[in-house]
């Protein structure tokens, strides 16, 4: 009976730890580099590795993809492609762990083309105009799986669902990296999906 009371405390005493574990990707602000100086990204992580690019001392809002096996360097995207910067110099949002709604500000696709942007209001366009301009719906997440989400829209004519999944994303167009895949789905006059993927950056 001790064993089995000691293990049921354990277990709790871990349930807030695991509740607010990190998630992936997230949002940083560039900090403790002088004002005029930049922080380097990259081409691998290290300081060995050639600099691909730099963040301004004052950049907010960085979208950090993954972390680095050390967990000292975070791959961010840069031109076409991604980097790493040194976790060092940038400080993290709060509120993003695992499970949390992710403060996403775009999702997109190729072929066809599409972009959802998704502040204040989902603004949904394709290379042939504007397809709809709406008060932004509240994400919701899956109470069985963390890094399950999903909101949906009613325009004049149709509804829209919005599906995000936490998982690494390809915009097939780059080698840039994302860590949301996204299902776009719209109800009528025929069922229509698209997929591709979000982000976190402006």
């Amino acid at each position: 009976m001790r064993a089995l009371a000691l293990a049921l405390l354990l277990w709790v005493a871990a349930a807030p730890a695991s509740a607010t574990v990190d998630a992936w990707p997230a949002l940083f602000d560039v900090a403790r580099v002088a004002a005029d100086d930049a922080l380097n990204i990259r081409s691998g992580p290290g300081t060995d590795h050639e600099i691909l690019g730099t963040l301004a001392p004052d950049a907010r809002g960085v979208e950090v993809i993954e972390t680095s096996r050390d967990g000292r360097w975070g791959r961010v995207n840069a031109g076409e492609g991604t980097g790493w910067v040194a976790l060092a110099f940038l400080d993290r949002r709060p509120g993003q762990w695992s499970g949390a709604i992710p403060p996403l500000a775009a999702c997109f696709g190729t072929e066809p083309f599409w972009q959802l942007e998704t502040g204040d209001a989902w603004r949904m366009e394709t290379p042939e105009g504007l397809v709809f301009d709406t008060p932004a719906p509240a994400l919701v997440g899956s109470p069985s799986h963390r890094g399950h989400f999903a909101g949906a829209v009613t325009t004049e004519n149709t509804g829209w669902t919005l599906t995000v999944l936490n998982r690494a994303c390809s915009d097939g167009m780059s080698s840039r990296r994302y860590g949301f895949e996204a299902l776009l789905v719209r109800m009528a006059p025929e069922t229509r999906l698209w997929s591709g993927c979000c982000t976190l950056a402006d």
